[in-house]
């Protein structure tokens, strides 16, 4: 594999883009050799639902689009950024046991630090932010058939 791979979709900051932004992540990951029915990829798809659904629902019409990166360095390290062009920065909410929302920057943080990860954000030069969240590259190994070599 490459030393640096990068792939990015910009997307309208409207509901039906989180499922395309999800979707395009899970089937990058997927042509860089992480099986999609992976805890890696459930995580990966959970992370950029919800960075996704933040940047949709928190912008207010002040960001028109968003945009997904993935960056794989040395099949090490995953970067998973969103960016949108609100200058507001994310902030933790109380979470209260009857709240519907509020929640995705603890959940995202959890799948992160969980799999030896850790979430940033950092401002854009047009205004915006990056959540960015960084994950430890792991692809498993294709199990061995009773012959003894490895599934295709």
């Amino acid at each position: 594999m490459a030393d640096h791979l990068e792939a990015s979709v910009t997307l309208p900051s409207e509901p039906a883009s989180v499922s395309t932004a999800r979707g395009y992540a899970v089937s990058t990951l997927e042509e860089w050799g992480l099986p999609p029915d992976t805890d890696t990829a459930e995580a990966v798809r959970l992370i950029v639902s919800e960075l996704a659904t933040n940047a949709v629902q928190h912008t207010r019409g002040q960001s028109p689009t968003f945009t997904v990166d993935l960056v794989l360095v040395r099949d090490e390290c995953l970067r998973i950024g969103v960016t949108d062009s609100h200058p507001k920065f994310p902030k933790r909410l109380p979470a209260a046991v009857q709240q519907d929302n509020g929640r995705g920057l603890v959940i995202i943080r959890w799948l992160a630090a969980e799999r030896g990860g850790r979430l940033t954000v950092r401002p854009t030069r047009e205004g915006g932010k990056t959540v960015c969240i960084e994950l430890p590259w792991a692809v498993p190994a294709r199990p061995v058939t009773a012959t003894g070599r490895r599934e295709p």
